[in-house]
């Protein structure tokens, strides 16, 4: 007789499959990259750690939460070199950014709190929020005047969560008028740049960096797996903060910290990243060539962004699968995005520039879009 379980799940799947919606592990393969978010090239450079740092020769892993056996003066140097850098009173490394949102979220606001967000905000803010059991209202995506409308529903202490380039539309909130609403209330901002870091603001140190070392924004998240090309994330605020996430953070608290090779390796590839100047030029210059050819085509419907992350929206999974297909086949590497991970009727093709990426590459994809048939 079947597992129950394995009935459950085997439904389940039928169902994606049926939506052609179906999820599977694919190897990247040596096809031209406008798939991830390595937008910078950092992810390929070679980082070797020379000289040996610290005591990194003692231990390869970290054998522990950083609570116990995990902490390190590796974590330590990283921590305030970060600080430093970036203007803030203190900073916490956390394993991945859905570490860092998750934590952040189910931490801060108690039942008796209220949250606002914005409604295309990541999944692991979203997680975060539901964990907490606190008030919980999203506003319409980018509109600070929504946000503000919804001041009769606050209580307790509110937290507003906001990103500073979406990551599925590419998009950008005006910072400084949520800014200006958060003051007007008493709310406590928290941005996450997890999409902006590395290709906004002074030295890609984000949008919000122009307003750190004030109280304009209560907390950043940056995180460590996009345009750094690595892993991790660390939240930044006051030394209140950080001290409160040690404490109470279950996320933070119960993890294995990252090895002490890590912290090394990381600040040297966010230290490469904030010198990135002329990968950031170039970067900009493709996203205004596939921009300019997006207001001159009439062909397809795209969602505006001025980020490296653009979207050609095909309604449909076969659709839109389709479309990815005869890509691949050219050569690209574009996958599609399809619901339920978006709305029914929003499928896209999401495609990512880089600052590697050539001019002559990202004209031989236009060109493939263009004469693409719809039955390939």
């Amino acid at each position: 007789m079947m597992n129950s379980a394995e009935d459950f799940m085997r439904k389940k799947l039928d169902e994606r499959n049926s939506m052609a919606a179906f999820r599977s592990l694919k190897k990247r393969g040596d096809k031209i990259d406008f798939l991830s978010n390595d937008y910078l090239g950092i992810a390929s450079k070679d980082f070797s750690i020379h000289p040996e740092p610290l005591n990194l020769h003692q231990r390869n892993g970290s054998a522990g939460s950083r609570l116990l056996a995990g902490h390190s003066e590796e974590a330590e140097i990283l921590e305030d070199w970060i600080r430093g850098e970036f203007n803030a009173d203190a900073a916490l490394v956390f394993n991945s950014g859905f570490d860092a949102n998750l934590g952040l979220l189910s931490t801060l606001p108690g039942r008796n709190d209220t949250v606002f967000y914005d409604s295309l905000v990541h999944a692991s803010l979203r997680e975060g929020i539901r964990l907490s059991s606190c008030n919980a209202y999203s506003f319409k995506h980018n509109d600070p005047d929504d946000l503000r409308k919804k001041s009769a529903l606050a209580k307790g202490i509110v937290y507003v969560v906001v990103e500073t380039v979406y990551s599925m539309d590419g998009d950008e909130p005006d910072l400084s008028a949520f800014i200006t609403v958060c003051k007007e209330f008493g709310w406590h901002l928290i941005v996450d740049e997890a999409h902006g870091l590395g290709i906004r603001g002074e030295s890609g140190k984000g949008a919000s960096f122009s307003f750190a070392g004030s109280d304009d924004i209560f907390a950043r998240v940056l995180t460590f797996g996009k345009a750094a090309g690595f892993h991790g994330a660390a939240v930044l605020g006051s030394q209140v903060l950080i001290d409160y996430l040690i404490n109470f953070c279950r996320p933070f608290i119960y993890s294995t910290a990252l090895p002490p090779s890590d912290y090394v390796k990381l600040q040297l590839m966010l230290s490469n990243m904030l010198e990135a100047d002329q990968e950031r030029k170039q970067l900009s210059m493709l996203v205004d060539q596939f921009r300019l050819w997006q207001l001159k085509q009439l062909k397809f419907q795209f969602i505006s962004s001025q980020s490296p992350i653009q979207n050609l929206i095909v309604p449909g999974n076969v659709e839109v699968t389709q479309l990815a297909n005869h890509l691949q086949s050219n050569g690209y590497d574009v996958r599609p995005i399809k619901s339920p991970t978006v709305p029914v009727g929003s499928e896209r093709l999401r495609i990512i520039l880089h600052s590697f990426n050539t001019t002559a590459e990202l004209d031989g994809m236009i060109s493939h879009l263009e004469n693409y048939s719809g039955t390939d």
